[in-house]
């Protein structure tokens, strides 16, 4: 459709209900006796309007009824296109037609309830008229449409519904969905909630089509700028639910098109060297950021593992270049609920490596760098909190004595039962006179202070009357490192539940040493057993909460 060029800017937003009128005179009369009401409304009236709605999905889902919807929908949407055409710069001229075809879209929202009459409506050839609604000048209208698809695409309408699921997508692709999906992704402005939910909306409908037919995966990366988008989306500092989804959908398409051995190729060009420009240090970090992005799924740690990847993070760590603490962060993700690649990080000697990045830092002389790191995630100086987690990986796997899935930072760390490989581990805490439970040991004592001074403040706030709930408390003090505190109680538990002398005999000096006692860290650790999640389900809850329990115990 060739609309005029100064068509867009004209394009009035669907309208919203009229503001109530102040004066007396307008306002509504009293409710009748008879009726039932809640905050002015009618239940009544409302209970049978569902009913309705509900016999009519019911009722009219077949072939005359779609033949109805799309033949209406045609319908208004040639009004809407002769009136933007007529007046093009007189939005008040087209307002309504738009109107007429928002409603229109949402009445073939009913076709999502029955997905066997897929093929009729690929049959009626009204895809291609749907999809042109993505470049509608009218956002409001291209997002109806984005909602459409993601409604007759999503994951519970399929189900058993294979053959016209797929006759839907193929229609959907050969008219160029991806293209004009991301095309309209582009233009939304994030600021607006209603464009937010459009932008989730996208991202949901590609990863729909994907579910559907995988192939599709490549196509969004040959035709698309998604992966430019997507990556500047996780590039942002700020955490959000749209960064959080951005890095799925990046994982999923990268994983597809087997991107795990790609990304390990271009970042070996940087293991013995640095990016010579600022673009190029960015375009290393995006690099790594996809890794990352990567690594979340189970079967892509299966293909970072066999593609060399551990030995390659370890390359670029111990050459010390600026890729360094992104190696660490990649390692991170890597191990995470994965035992062979923290077997394969042991057996390279990734345990050489790891333990002088962990004690490498020292936190009064390199403060900023620290602050800014950990706030990051990646940089040039390792990141303590990923060193300490990685330390964990390595902990929790070589001193578990049986192999169980475990919840939270630890649930991996089990499986390895070969001495060679445990010894191995104890000997790096016990040597150099037990220099590494003085540095974790130092890190308790930081973040420990760190956590109390949080707390205090916010026990000001409330004095001035500014209350905060358990569940925001608790956020705060684990921002505040918390988190990192956790993560060095546990692994004090798992040196003190070792049983191993020399260590128990360091930890108790160090205790006293700063005015503590074994009661303070079971009290981090009861706090991390009482707030463990049951995101894997109860069944891995009950065995991570287990698990810190033996520590408690212990101490």
């Amino acid at each position: 459709m060739e609309l005029p060029a100064d068509a867009r800017s004209h394009a009035p937003k669907r309208k919203r209900p009229a503001a109530a009128n102040d004066d007396d005179d307008f306002l509504p009369p009293p409710p009748p006796p008879t009726a039932r009401y809640d905050n002015g409304v009618d239940l009544s009236l409302l209970e049978a309007l569902e009913k309705s709605q509900a016999s009519t999905a019911i009722d009219l889902l077949d072939l005359k009824t779609l033949k109805k919807l799309v033949l209406s929908f045609e319908r208004r949407l040639k009004d809407n296109i002769e009136a933007r055409l007529k007046y093009p710069s007189q939005p008040e001229k087209f307002a309504d037609s738009e109107i007429d075809l928002h409603e229109e879209i949402q009445k073939l929202k009913i076709l999502a309830g029955g997905p066997e009459l897929y093929p009729d409506l690929v049959n009626l050839n009204t895809i291609p008229s749907l999809l042109g609604l993505l470049t509608h000048d009218n956002t409001d209208i291209s997002n109806d449409v984005v909602s459409l698809i993601q409604d007759l695409t999503d994951e519970d309408v399929l189900e058993d519904n294979d053959e016209p699921a797929l006759v839907l997508v193929d229609a959907l692709v050969e008219n160029n969905v991806l293209e004009l999906l991301v095309q309209n992704l582009l233009r939304l402005n994030e600021t607006d909630p209603d464009e937010v939910a459009a932008v989730y909306g996208t991202l949901a409908t590609i990863e729909n089509l994907i579910e559907v037919k995988p192939a599709v995966a490549e196509l969004v990366c040959e035709k698309t700028k998604l992966m430019r988008w997507l990556l500047g989306k996780i590039k942002v500092r700020e955490f959000d639910g749209s960064k959080q989804y951005a890095s799925e959908i990046l994982a999923i398409l990268l994983g597809q098109i087997n991107g795990v051995d790609v990304v390990l190729q271009a970042v070996a060009m940087y293991k013995s060297r640095d990016p010579k420009t600022p673009d190029e240090e960015e375009m290393v970090e995006n690099l790594f950021d996809c890794l990352c992005c990567l690594l979340m799924p189970l079967e892509n740690k299966e293909r970072f593992v066999n593609a060399e990847g551990v030995e390659l993070m370890i390359i670029v760590m111990n050459q010390k270049k600026s890729c360094y603490g992104s190696a660490i962060r990649a390692l991170d993700f890597a191990m995470t609920n994965y035992p062979p690649a923290c077997e394969r990080f042991v057996d390279v000697m990734g345990l050489k490596t790891a333990f002088p990045a962990f004690m490498v830092l020292s936190l009064d002389s390199h403060e900023q760098e620290y602050e800014e790191t950990l706030q990051r995630g990646v940089g040039r100086a390792p990141c303590i909190t990923n060193c300490i987690i990685i330390c964990i990986h390595f902990d929790f796997l070589l001193l578990s004595e049986t192999l169980e899935t475990l919840g939270y930072e630890e649930r991996l760390m089990c499986g390895i039962l070969r001495g060679s490989r445990k010894e191995r581990l104890m000997s790096k805490f016990v040597e150099n006179e037990c220099e590494k439970i003085d540095r974790l040991m130092e890190l308790y004592m930081r973040y420990s202070n760190r956590v109390k001074a949080e707390t205090e403040w916010m026990d000001k706030l409330e004095l001035d009357e500014l209350e905060m709930d358990e569940e925001e408390k608790y956020n705060r003090r684990l921002e505040s490192g918390l988190y990192t505190l956790q993560l060095i109680a546990v692994i004090l538990g798992h040196l003190w539940t070792s049983e191993h002398p020399k260590m128990r005999t360091r930890i108790e000096l160090l205790l006293k040493q700063n005015k503590l006692t074994k009661k303070d860290v079971k009290n981090i650790l009861q706090e991390y057993h009482d707030n463990i999640g049951d995101l894997d389900g109860p069944e891995e809850k009950e065995r991570a909460q287990t698990r810190i329990q033996k520590f408690i115990s212990a101490f």
